[in-house]
């Protein structure tokens, strides 16, 4: 349903996936002369004047004011209360649907308090909320307050400050009725400040513009505006980030998605960025690469999702080459296409705010240089919550760590942007993981597609081979997508362990600053020893095939990505850890043939001594033999959050739950496997280290190669006459 302005009303597909609905259009109507300006910061003069054209470009163009929108406030494109927060800062609700803007106003104001018609103004109630009435637009009742002190709708100041040829922003805003508008800015620190105040008292929209300076953001920071209802109802239109530049003509994208055995996910993905609207000005168009064996075009939705995005949709069969067999095709697709100035890869489990695919094409266009720009990761299953907002490398472990002074899994519901200091400082990346990434076609031509990884640290790679070709990463606020966050998922324990490891060895022989990958293989050979100690063997037999396949050198990557998953579905079918099934009650009784020493409960070593204590014990328990009782009963039941290698090391078997909650496996131990594994652990380390520099050489010698279009190429073939 749309309204009189052309906007979408919020909504929601019968799937459940969001719906971006399209953005206003040009708006009309002229300022009225009862607006006035207070301005308390002379570095922050107001505007020359009303634009002559309040929307512009919904793509990011110019429109008639010369201004090039950088970054558009929005709403929710669904009506999911879990979010709000993350949009606006302050007590609002989902509007009821209502043909047009000016009555949905004229309604919120009828429901106040009747003696506000004779005060002209009386304090908000705890039952007043602002209404969300369109995916740009608010209604705000008599003495109510909102913010937009938010992680969708704040201005990233800090990160334009830093990477963009743009160097002053004008705030636009479109706002009628009664209304005070208090225009702010963040430090680095997390410092804030009042800059500016508008009053507006109209009836028909009025259109201020504020031009703001990115000069004091060299170290972060964020500009964001409140919104007051002074008197009477006030309805905010519409309100943009702009500025002026000569960059007028936006750059285009081809969505590239991989997916396997995903297709309600990939589908519900196609629905929402079907309703995207203008979003898709900026798409050329989207590549489904699918691997698995139940296809996407078979889902009864499918059909409604092609047929809303046309031409646009192009599905691609193919067989499994993993994360980054997929991810490689989507780039070559869209080299080989030639319309396209970047090509945005996206995982198929996701929920995009369509905004984002605006907001990073229009950052990449005015980077002041060619970049890669990523987006963030919300968690799926707690929305509210942002799960990572940016990644570096360890260089001395090896090993993915948040960016320096950022946290995972901070809740912006309990803890928003203005009341959490280390949001406001920038935060540099070295790598965005390929949930959400936005890299631009000449980069691909200069440093290839992707490592044929299969899965895994592809992505890391990609950003540390971009960042030694002069390319940097920004991983950008604003911009980002829901996904399954990692603890909901065995990604150390089961099949991913073996490309975990072998692919974060490569990447260290391709960029480690250290010696011999500095720590990185004596806590390999520990991260091993642990899976060991805890029974699950065939996590450690992964990770030392890994080994094993990385001495080969990179020769074996293009052969063994297309037989490596069909190899590890083999070897861990002799593993019984890695035999799962869904119920207790399917295994024997829980019983011990003698309680704990004392009745005492296993403990977390203290200290790094008591670490190695745990450890030295549990290696002298693989001396004695395992006796019948065990291998016929299990000796506890180990919940996932409880699955350390220091508490499974003092059993003999256990049943062990996934991290999903989906399935138990039975550990038990086996003394003679146990010392098998710490012999071969023990050599292959000391023989990886003893070839690191050799190796390293012929996979830096190799990687033009590898990452090719022509050898890419051969792959995609010899892969589809496999299949």
């Amino acid at each position: 349903m749309t309204d009189t302005t052309g906007q979408t009303l919020i909504g929601q597909t019968a799937a459940g996936a969001p719906t971006a609905p399209p953005a206003d259009g040009a708006l009309a109507g002229e300022p009225s002369a009862a607006a006035t300006t207070d301005d308390h910061n002379e570095h922050a003069p107001a505007g020359d004047g009303p634009a002559e054209d309040a929307a512009g470009d919904p793509r990011g163009g110019s429109g008639g004011d010369g201004l090039r929108v950088l970054h558009r406030v929005v709403m929710p494109a669904e009506r999911d209360f879990d979010v709000l927060k993350l949009y606006v800062d302050g007590n609002a609700v989902f509007g009821r649907r209502t043909a047009d803007l000016d009555s949905a106003g004229a309604r919120v104001s009828a429901e106040q308090d009747p003696a506000a018609a004779l005060t002209g103004y009386r304090p908000a109630s705890k039952e007043d909320s602002a209404e969300i009435i369109g995916r740009r637009s608010i209604v705000v009742p008599s003495g109510a307050r909102v913010s937009f002190c938010s992680y969708f709708n704040a201005f990233p100041a800090g990160y334009w400050r830093r990477w963009s040829t743009v160097e002053d922003v004008t705030l636009r805003l479109r706002v009628r009725g009664e209304a005070t508008v208090l225009i702010y800015r963040s430090t680095g620190k997390g410092h804030l400040e009042r800059i500016k105040s508008l009053h507006i008292d109209s009836e028909t929209p009025v259109e201020e513009t504020v031009e703001l300076p990115l000069a004091p953001f060299i170290d972060g920071g964020w500009y964001w505006f409140d919104l007051i209802a002074d008197g009477r109802t006030a309805v905010l239109d519409s309100a943009d980030w702009c500025a002026e530049t000569d960059r007028t003509v936006p750059g285009t994208a081809t969505i590239g998605i991989t997916t396997f055995n995903r297709p309600k996910f990939c589908v519900e993905q196609l629905t929402a960025l079907s309703a995207a609207g203008d979003v898709l000005d900026v798409v050329d168009q989207i590549v489904v690469v699918d691997q698995g064996t139940d296809r996407v075009e078979d889902h009864p939705d499918f059909a409604a999702a092609a047929e809303a995005l046309g031409d646009r949709l192009r599905v691609i069969d193919q067989a499994n080459l993993g994360g980054s067999g997929g991810f490689a095709r989507a780039m070559h697709e869209t080299i080989e296409a030639g319309s396209s100035t970047y090509a945005l890869l996206l995982d198929d489990d996701v929920i995009l705010e369509p905004e984002g695919i605006l907001r990073t094409v229009t950052f990449a266009d005015l980077a002041r240089g060619p970049m890669i720009v990523g987006g963030h990761m919300l968690d799926l299953y707690n929305r509210s919550v942002l799960h990572v907002f940016g990644e570096t490398v360890a260089r001395y472990r090896w090993w993915m760590v948040p960016a320096a002074h950022t946290e995972l899994s901070h809740d912006l519901a309990a803890a928003p942007l203005r009341s959490t200091p280390w949001l406001h400082r920038r935060a540099d990346v070295e790598y965005n993981a390929w949930w959400m990434c936005l890299i631009p076609v000449e980069v691909i031509r200069k440093i290839g597609l992707s490592l044929p990884f299969f899965i895994k640290w592809d992505d890391i790679e990609y950003g540390l081979r971009a960042k030694a070709a002069g390319v940097p990463t920004v991983s950008l606020p604003g911009a980002a997508v829901w996904h399954v966050p990692w603890h909901s998922k065995d990604v150390m324990t089961d099949w991913q362990a073996y490309f975990t490891e072998r692919n974060r060895v490569i990447t260290a022989l391709l960029y480690s600053p250290y010696e011999r990958g500095g720590n990185m293989l004596k806590e390999s050979l520990f991260i091993t020893i642990k899976h060991a100690l805890a029974m699950q063997y065939s996590t450690a037999e992964l990770m030392l095939m890994a080994i094993e396949d990385a001495l080969k050198g990179p020769e074996d990557l293009h052969p063994s990505i297309i037989t490596k998953m069909g190899e590890l579905r083999d070897l861990r079918s002799s593993f019984v850890d890695a035999q799962a099934k869904a119920d207790l009650d399917e295994f024997p009784e829980v019983r011990r043939r003698k309680p704990p020493r004392k009745g005492r409960d296993v403990v977390a070593p203290k200290n790094r001594r008591a670490m190695f204590q745990t450890a030295l014990l549990g290696a002298a328990r693989q001396i004695k033999p395992v006796g019948p009782y065990p291998k016929n009963h299990p000796e506890a039941v180990v919940p996932h959050v409880d699955q350390t290698w220091w508490l499974l090391t003092k059993f003999n078997s256990a049943l062990v739950s996934s991290a999903d909650g989906t399935k138990v496996s039975w550990y038990q131990r086996d003394p003679q496997r146990f010392w098998s594994l710490i012999r071969r652990a023990s050599a292959l380390h000391a023989r990886l280290g003893k070839d690191w520099a050799e190796l390293s050489e012929r996979y830096k010698a190799a990687l033009p190669s590898l990452t090719s279009q022509e050898e890419w190429t051969q792959t995609f073939d010899k892969a589809g006459k496999q299949a």
